[in-house]
């Protein structure tokens, strides 16, 4: 479903990883990790297409993943229903009341998104998830602003999607319980500093 061979990835013109590869099939979860700025949110946004990679090759379906990143998605002025409704259309498929179960929004169906706490809003952001269809989903922090009934709640989502044929790739230190994922640790790919010359030839 997913594969990556010897991957560069940047971030402000900077390289932060190199040689990365991977293989990720229908039914797997590979869980990023590593130390803050070891590039996890960099490698995301190069694989979702978002930002050119240095090297490498990145090879998928084009029109087969969704996205999520920290922000949600979501348009402020829209309601629950509304927002769900309209990625729904966007992607050509349903289930809208089949999300907003997933993530016990049905009493909020009418609410303003912008007048959504936190949490609330991540929820509507994950479960944009469900009404879009695609069989890859790539995900940075997914559980930011969520207490743990509703970490409970995205990892039965995504369990569900593992087991429906779907795949995941995701940067998170949180456990969610996901039987036999695997975990990529990127600090053995972080990238050699160059080293510089200090030695100014001008006065030779």
């Amino acid at each position: 479903m997913l594969e990556v061979s010897d991957l560069s990835v940047t971030r402000g013109g900077v390289k932060l990883l190199e040689g990365v590869s991977f293989k990720l099939a229908a039914g797997q979860a590979l869980v990023l990790r590593g130390p803050n700025g070891v590039g996890k949110t960099s490698l995301l946004r190069t694989v979702a297409g978002l930002q050119p990679a240095l090297g490498g090759a990145i090879q998928f379906e084009p029109d087969g993943f969704a996205y999520a990143s920290h922000a949600d998605g979501i348009k402020a002025t829209l309601s629950v229903e509304e927002n769900l409704t309209f990625w729904a259309q966007i992607f050509g498929s349903n289930g809208v009341e089949a999300a907003m179960m997933a993530y016990d929004l049905r009493t909020l169906r009418e609410r303003p998104a912008g007048a959504l706490s936190a949490g609330q809003g991540r929820r509507l952001g994950l479960a944009r998830l469900l009404v879009t269809g695609r069989p890859l989903w790539l995900l940075d922090e997914p559980t930011v602003s969520l207490d743990a009934e509703a970490v409970g709640m995205f990892a039965r989502a995504i369990k569900a999607h593992l087991q429906a044929g779907g795949a995941a790739l995701l940067a998170t230190h949180i456990d969610l319980g996901l039987e036999d994922p695997t975990v990529l640790e990127l600090s053995p790919y972080k990238a050699k500093t160059p080293v510089t010359d200090d030695f100014d030839e001008a006065f030779l």
